[in-house]
């Protein structure tokens, strides 16, 4: 791979993506609709050039992906906008990823696999998705599996690091940062995964360069699963924050939803606070090797320097 486009390269996960890229001496063209937020996280960075647009507008895209051997989609779009918005967008990249004669490499969430079942979930656990948002994202992976284009997916647990901003740990750690009253989403007493964006990156950007991984599904886990509360206490630990964290529930989403289009439609994802689905990343590490895990600690000190650096 000479040249690849991420496509979101603004959010967490595409920034992420960017930079492993380059790193291996890759030339990247980030993509996203936010010019000036572009030019903060990349300009003058090696292999790195910033493109302007809008996923909605193919023509954009095509221009974006000329000579392209990869396009990798990190495109996070607001709940409120997934119905109209998701499912076009994916036809869009697939058509250029056509045109261009490139691979597609899609960054995917949980929600297409629906409830947990009481262990770690496999890439062959059937997709029984029982939410509007899941059942999305698997016509984007039936769309993809029948576009005849040669894929990678590679589906993720909740992000946290540089640049992650719009995540359930995304709304703790800047009062924590600022030593203010947090608060956590759903109940602190349980186990959830939250992965590292450059342990993601390296992982993914591994994928789209192993020629077998191509035609599959790929679960990239987290670390390993940690509490609200051992999250709590690690941060304590590393930064002397002293102020309650509080633990936002079920019913206070419902209420903001009366009132906020993106908190009603968080309100049918809270089962994966209650019942949290946790991946099984065996395949990856029979197939291709060992996965990127940097423990809660690390990441979190890298993720906090970040955003104290950045002044978010």
């Amino acid at each position: 791979m000479k040249k690849a486009l991420v496509l979101g390269a603004s959010g967490g996960m595409g920034y992420s993506i960017v930079h492993e890229l380059a790193e291996r001496g890759i030339q990247v063209l980030a993509f996203a609709r936010d010019r000036k937020k572009l030019e903060r996280l990349f300009v003058s960075k090696k292999n790195i050039q910033i493109v302007t647009g809008n996923a909605l507008n193919i023509d954009q895209l095509q221009r974006a992906a000329t000579d392209c051997d990869a396009i990798f989609h990190s495109i996070n779009i607001p709940y409120q906008e997934w119905e109209k918005h998701l499912l076009q967008i994916m036809k869009n990249v697939l058509e250029v990823v056509k045109a261009s004669s490139a691979k597609l490499v899609l960054t995917d969430n949980i929600y297409a696999y629906g409830r947990s079942q009481n262990g770690k979930v496999t890439e062959d656990k059937p997709k029984q998705p029982h939410t509007k948002k899941g059942k999305l994202r698997l016509k984007q992976i039936e769309l993809i599996k029948n576009s005849g284009v040669p894929y990678v997916i590679a589906h993720f647990p909740d992000f946290y690091g540089p640049n992650a901003e719009n995540t359930m740990l995304g709304t703790t750690l800047p009062y924590v940062l600022q030593n203010k009253h947090s608060i956590y989403v759903g109940s602190q007493k349980v186990a959830r995964e939250h992965i590292f964006t450059p342990d993601g990156a390296k992982a993914i950007v591994t994928l789209a360069l192993t020629e077998k991984a191509y035609g599959q599904e790929w679960n990239i886990p987290a670390y390993e699963t940690i509490t609200g509360e051992k999250l709590v206490d690690l941060l304590r630990e590393m930064t002397g924050y002293s102020k309650k964290v509080f633990t936002i529930r079920k019913g206070m989403i419902q209420l903001l939803g009366l009132f906020n289009p993106f908190m009603r439609e968080v309100v049918e994802m809270f089962y994966l606070y209650e019942e949290p689905v946790v991946l099984d990343g065996s395949k990856y590490e029979k197939e291709i090797g060992p996965l990127p895990k940097t423990p809660y600690k690390e990441g979190l000190k890298q993720t906090l320097a970040w955003m104290e650096n950045s002044k978010i």
